[in-house]
């Protein structure tokens, strides 16, 4: 017997026209005519024999049948659409490996590199997540994270990945490769910030001995894979991780005015939840992790 099912254009229609409470951006999402969703509503209301939507002056308004129907179909949407996209790709979405790590770490690290793994390991589906700050495993969906920090969280398996160097970075337009410089005067140079870490050019300065005078001020962005093109475009000195300029420095457009790098008090650490610990394609990303960092140039992505 044939199912008391409305027609999936309906169906879309309807989703986007509640969503948006506008039949007339609903069209511009599906690509069709305004009179053509409405048409598709007006079948739809009819098949049910109800009032989907109403209107109160310019305001179109779903009555109150039509926000129970709404938040019965947009999930049922949401599944139907997860069934097709994980038959277009053989393999449900939950079996994706899902790794966290900053945005910084994935633009100028992890994603130059992440060919290897892929290649190594075809049938793993990888999903990265940019996020910063620590990974709570209990409310995010990561299998694994890397983390800046000290590694120590309960139910957590920590593996260390790397010491954090930090070293101050400037294009030669900036400034000449050929100056010597023993002391910063923020009043002078301009200076890049980073917006999620926000005392990075302290904790350089305290850490090198520098000394310095004026006021740190300057450009704020949100990561250092924001605050490195910026550096490159002679737009301030920047405080970033060395591993993540190896190629900008070998490649000279970057260099480091201030000379070497130094070590910070934090590293960089793998996290999983303990009771995943084992399972093999964790397993195998942890290992092919520590493995290419330890490789020469490890912190030289091609870019």
């Amino acid at each position: 017997m044939r199912r008391f099912i409305p027609s999936l254009s309906a169906l879309e229609c309807f989703d986007l026209a509640a969503r948006h409470r506008s039949f007339t951006r609903a069209a511009e999402d599906l690509g069709l005519t305004q009179s053509g969703v409405s048409r598709q509503i007006s079948a739809l209301e009819q098949f049910l024999g109800v009032r989907l939507f109403q209107r109160i002056g310019s305001r179109l308004v779903l009555t109150e049948v039509g926000v129970q129907y709404w938040r019965e179909i947009d999930p049922l949407l949401a599944r139907l659409e997860k069934a097709a996209l994980d038959a277009v790709r053989g393999q449900r979405r939950e079996e994706a490996l899902i790794l966290r790590t900053s945005p910084g770490f994935a633009a100028r690290w992890l994603l130059p590199r992440l060919g290897g793994f892929l290649a190594a390991h075809p049938e793993v589906i990888l999903e990265v997540i940019e996020a910063e700050g620590a990974s709570d495993f209990t409310t995010s969906p990561a299998d694994l994270a890397i983390v800046r920090g000290t590694g120590a969280a309960a139910d957590v398996r920590s593996d260390w990945l790397c010491a954090e160097t930090l070293t101050v970075v400037a294009a030669p337009k900036l400034i000449a490769p050929s100056a010597s410089l023993d002391h910063l005067d923020f009043a002078r140079l301009p200076t890049l910030q980073n917006a999620t870490r926000p005392s990075l050019w302290m904790t350089w300065l305290r850490l090198s001995g520098t000394a310095h005078s004026g006021a740190i001020r300057g450009v704020r962005l949100g990561h250092s894979g924001l605050l490195i093109p910026a550096a490159c475009a002679g737009l301030g000195l920047a405080v970033v991780p060395r591993f993540y300029v190896e190629e900008d420095l070998r490649q000279g457009r970057l260099w480091e005015p201030f000379g070497p790098a130094v070590t910070s008090p934090e590293s960089y650490w793998i996290l999983r939840p303990e009771e995943r610990a084992h399972h093999p394609q964790i397993m195998d990303c942890v290992t092919w992790l520590k493995r290419e960092m330890r490789r020469p140039n490890a912190g030289a992505p091609s870019l």
